[in-house]
C-alpha cells in the first residue's frame, strides 16, 4: 500500500469511528503517514480528509468536522493543526472577510502520487524564467487570499535570498528598500514582464494590502509623488498626450534596464506565452490502438530520465538532438489536447505559438515574428532546468508546399511565405529542444518538412469503442446502452462529443433536468450534419 492507500484507510476509519478512536484503530496507517509527511497523528487525520476533497477549491472546516464525527466547536481546537499543515505547504488556506477555507495544492497531489511522499518544489538555483514564474505564483496566491501580506513578503524574500546568483536579485536587493516597498516594486516588475504593462492603476495593486486604510495611505503617497518608489525614480507616472496622469504608474526606463535586462524581449514573450505543466488539468484521452501506442512511446521518450539519455547518445554520435513531432488529423481528434497531456505527464512547460498570429500584413514583419519565436524558445531551452515544448498550433499555413511564382499572383506575398518556411526549416534543422506541430492537413505538406519531423502521429477519427468510451467519460450519467447507441449511430470526433456534452450540461442547469436521448440525437445531427453514418434506430425514435 502506498501513501494514498493509507490516507484512504484513515478516511474510512475516522468516518466510522470518529477522530479519537481512529488514533487507535488506524495507528498502523497513521504511523506510515506521519513518518512520510513529518506531521503528527491529528494532522494526518485532518490531512487525509482534505485529500479526500482534493478536487475542491474551497474546503470548509465544518465539512471536515462532519466527516470525522466532530462537533463544530471541537473542530476549532484543531485549527492550529490546520495552520501547521499550511506552514508545511501541505494545504493552502484562503481567508476571506467572513470565512476560512482550504484546498490541496496541485503539486502536493502530484508528488504523493508520483513519489509516495511530498517533495516540495525546488525553488533555489532557478533560471530567470523559472524565478519570475515563481513570483507570479506567489502574487496569485496573495490575490486569492491564500497568503497574508506578511507571508507573501517572507516568501518573496526567501525566494530572492536563495537565488542571489540572478542579477535581478542582486540588483533589487542593492536598492536597500524597506521590505513593503520592495514587494511593491517586485509586483511592478512582474506586471511588466508578464503583460508588458505600462499603465498600472491602483486597482492592479490594492490586492496586496491587508486593510483599506493602509491601501489608501499608499495610494495617496503614489499619487502625490512622495512615495519612495516614485521619488527614487523606480516607478513614474504615465503620460497621456503630454499630460501626466497621477492615477497611473509604470516601471521607469532606468528600472527596466537595471532589473529586467536579463529577461529582454524574449523573456517577456516567453513568460507571456508559457503554459505551466502543473496548471494543465488531467484529462483522460481515448484513442484507437495505433495512435495510443505511438503516444505512449512519445511520452516515455520525453520523460526527463529517458530524454537526457537519448540526447546524450545522439550528440555523442554527431546526430541532431532536437525532436520535431507532427500531430495530424481532422478537427476535434485530440491533437492539441494530446500535446497538453504529454506536457503534463512529462513535467514540461509549453510555449504556445498560434501560427496565424505571426502572419502580418506588413512586409517583413512576419519574418521577424517567426525569428523571435525561435529566438525566444532557444533562450528558454538554455535557461530552463527541464526543456519546454514549443507547440506550433494549427501549422497548416506554414508547412504546405512552397509557392511557385507566376504572373497571376502577388510575388511579394509568395516570397514572404517562402521566406517564413525557409526560416522554420532552418530552425528545425538546428533544433535542440522539442517541437510539436499540429495540422489538419498533411496531403499538401512540403517534402522538406516531412523529412524533418522525426515522429509523425496521425489522429484518425475514433473507433466505435473509443466513441463509446468518450461518451461515457463526458457524460457519466448516460446509460451504457445509450452511449453505445450514440456511438454506433453517429460518427463524431471527441471534440464534437465534448460540444454536445457541454450543451447537455447547460440544458441541465437551465431546465433542472437532463436532456432526453432524442434531444441528444438531435444535437448529434446538428453537430455533424454532413458526417453521419447510416442511421440505425438503436434505442431511439425514428427521425
Amino acid at each position: 500500500m502506498d501513501i494514498l492507500d493509507k490516507l484512504e484507510k484513515i478516511v474510512e476509519i475516522s468516518r466510522k469511528h470518529g477522530i479519537n478512536k481512529c488514533l487507535q484503530k488506524g495507528k498502523s496507517y497513521l504511523d506510515y503517514v506521519t513518518k512520510k509527511l513529518d506531521i503528527n497523528p491529528i494532522q494526518a487525520v485532518l490531512f487525509s480528509h482534505f485529500m479526500e476533497r482534493s478536487d475542491e477549491n474551497q474546503i470548509m472546516v465544518s465539512e471536515i468536522a462532519e466527516s470525522i464525527k466532530c462537533s463544530k466547536i471541537r473542530i476549532i481546537k484543531h485549527i492550529n493543526e490546520c495552520e501547521e499543515l499550511e506552514k508545511k505547504k501541505l494545504i493552502r488556506c484562503r481567508r476571506d472577510e467572513d470565512s476560512i477555507s482550504f484546498r490541496i495544492p496541485r503539486d502536493v497531489r502530484d508528488s504523493l502520487r508520483k513519489f509516495d511522499e511530498f517533495r516540495p518544489e525546488k525553488k533555489d538555483n532557478l533560471s530567470i524564467f523559472e524565478f519570475f514564474t515563481a513570483l507570479e505564483d506567489l502574487f496569485s496566491d496573495r490575490s486569492n487570499n491564500e497568503l497574508t501580506f506578511n507571508a507573501l513578503r517572507a516568501e518573496l524574500l526567501d525566494l530572492i535570498h536563495i537565488n542571489m546568483h540572478l542579477p535581478f536579485c542582486k540588483k533589487i536587493m542593492s536598492y536597500k528598500l524597506r521590505e513593503d516597498y520592495l514587494v511593491l516594486l517586485i509586483l511592478f516588475c512582474v506586471l511588466f514582464s508578464s503583460d508588458n504593462d505600462d499603465n498600472i492603476g491602483f486597482h492592479d495593486l490594492e490586492f496586496l494590502f491587508d486593510n483599506r486604510s493602509e491601501a489608501s495611505s499608499v495610494k495617496k503617497d503614489l499619487s502625490d509623488g512622495t512615495h519612495t518608489l516614485v521619488s527614487s525614480k523606480y516607478i513614474e507616472f504615465t503620460n497621456n498626450n503630454g499630460f501626466v496622469n497621477n492615477e497611473s504608474w509604470k516601471l521607469s526606463d532606468t528600472a527596466k534596464k537595471e532589473l529586467l535586462s536579463e529577461l529582454g524581449v524574449t523573456g517577456k514573450n516567453y513568460l507571456k506565452n508559457i503554459i505551466r505543466h502543473d496548471a494543465i488539468q488531467c484529462k483522460k484521452m481515448f484513442f484507437n490502438e495505433k495512435e495510443s501506442g505511438e503516444i505512449q512511446k512519445l511520452v516515455s521518450l520525453l520523460k526527463e530520465e529517458n530524454y537526457s539519455k537519448v540526447q546524450d547518445r545522439l550528440s555523442g554520435n554527431g546526430m541532431r538532438k532536437g525532436f520535431a513531432c507532427l500531430f495530424s488529423g481532422s478537427p476535434g481528434t485530440g491533437k492539441t489536447e494530446s500535446a497538453y497531456q504529454i506536457a503534463r505527464e512529462t513535467g514540461r512547460n509549453i510555449m504556445m505559438v498560434d501560427i496565424a498570429n505571426t502572419k502580418s500584413c506588413w512586409f517583413g514583419e512576419s519574418e521577424k515574428k517567426i525569428k523571435e519565436v525561435f529566438n525566444t524558445y532557444r533562450y528558454a531551452v538554455e535557461n530552463s532546468e527541464i526543456v519546454p515544448i514549443l507547440l506550433l498550433n494549427e501549422a497548416d499555413a506554414v508547412i504546405g508546399k512552397r509557392k511557385e511564382f507566376d504572373s497571376s499572383r502577388n510575388h511579394a506575398v509568395d516570397q514572404t511565405e517562402n521566406t517564413i518556411q525557409n526560416i522554420i526549416l532552418q530552425e528545425m534543422e538546428n533544433l535542440s529542444g522539442i517541437l510539436i506541430a499540429t495540422t489538419n492537413l498533411t496531403q499538401n505538406m512540403d517534402k522538406a518538412f516531412e523529412r524533418r519531423f522525426l515522429y509523425k502521429i496521425e489522429f484518425s477519427r475514433p473507433s466505435l469503442a473509443a466513441r463509446q468510451s468518450i461518451w461515457q467519460s463526458m457524460m457519466s450519467s448516460l446509460a451504457e446502452t445509450d452511449a453505445e447507441a450514440l456511438a454506433s449511430r453517429f460518427d463524431l470526433s471527441g471534440g464534437q462529443i465534448e460540444n454536445i456534452a457541454r450543451k447537455a450540461e447547460v440544458d441541465t442547469i437551465i431546465t433542472g433536468s437532463r436532456p432526453s436521448t432524442d434531444i441528444l440525437a438531435q444535437y448529434c445531427k446538428d453537430e455533424n450534419q454532413n458526417n453521419l453514418k447510416n442511421e440505425k434506430t438503436i434505442g431511439f425514435g425514428n427521425s
